[in-house]
């Protein structure tokens, strides 16, 4: 696997999938893991968006192939942020479309609002609105409009409650996997398989330092500095998101100057395992040709 020294020379993993059609080279899409602090191959190849273009995954700190860092602050996405500028250095890139899921779109709306230039487009999938400061709690209230579903509502009900008692990391491992159906749309083999891996996908020391460090006044800052992206912005939603649900999309697009929502129908929060095909023709369709 490849890797990149990054500002403090530490030598951080990425890893290429996919690429373009011979003749039809254009610069990658850097897609950023979230988690917090998940191994990028939960991403896989994005529902085969590597069949029409290179993807770059980096391994953020502490995770996949990355090493730990010597500073728990290297954790924080404001500091993960510094990382991705290192890898566009590395890639000899002078712009680029980023992709983001999750958590890591905390990282690339920080990256964004530092190096707004280097951008050609950002997609921003499932986002929460963290960084805008706003908790919804439409997440919620769509986990408990499918109580009907299955048997596994139940199941994943109670797991959300035990999860903030969790008495270490492997307890929460296997509470996740329990509640891991409410992040879906459908709870069939293809999203089984997907849960199954995430457990041992997180770090829990990267995963505590992601949201430490960062201050009021920084967090105004960022929001200040995205008025002033040019780029074009698409956030992804999905209807079916028990996770970080649809209001924290909006508020994450209305962040942005030059934005575009998208709520996928019958999607939870992982798109590219709900609606793959769906995901990729929105996703050919907005990044430049």
């Amino acid at each position: 696997m490849p890797h990149f020294s990054s500002y403090d020379g530490a030598e951080l993993s990425y890893r290429l999938l996919g690429g373009d059609p011979p003749g039809r080279e254009r610069p990658p899409v850097v897609c950023l893991a979230g988690g917090p602090a998940r191994d990028a191959a939960y991403l896989g190849d994005l529902g085969g968006l590597g069949a029409y273009r290179r993807l770059v995954l980096p391994d953020a700190r502490g995770t996949g192939d990355s090493p730990a860092a010597a500073d728990p602050g290297e954790y924080s996405f404001p500091r993960l942020s510094e990382d991705v500028e290192a890898l566009r250095a590395h890639l000899g890139l002078d712009r680029f479309a980023l992709l983001a899921h999750d958590a890591a779109t905390a990282t690339a709306q920080t990256y964004a609002a530092a190096h707004p230039d280097r951008l050609t487009h950002l997609v921003l999938l499932n986002p929460g609105s963290r960084l805008q400061g706003e908790l919804p709690d439409d997440a919620r209230e769509i986990f408990n409009s499918r109580a009907q579903e299955g048997d596994w509502w139940a199941e994943a009900h109670t797991a959300v409650q035990l999860l903030d008692q969790a008495a270490d990391f492997d307890e929460v491992r296997s509470l996740l996997f329990r509640a891991a159906p409410m992040a879906y749309a459908r709870w069939d083999e293809p999203q089984r398989a997907h849960a199954a891996a995430e457990g041992d996908q997180l770090n829990p020391v990267p995963r505590a330092g992601f949201w430490q460090g960062v201050d009021e006044p920084a967090r105004l800052t960022v929001l200040d500095a995205l008025r002033d992206v040019d780029a074009p912005v698409l956030v992804v939603t999905g209807d079916l998101d028990a996770v970080t649900g649809m209001r924290a999309g909006e508020a994450v697009a209305e962040s942005f100057p030059n934005a575009r929502l998208h709520t996928l129908k019958d999607t939870g929060h992982y798109p590219w395992i709900d609606s793959p095909g769906s995901l990729v023709r929105l996703l050919q369709d907005f990044l430049p040709a």
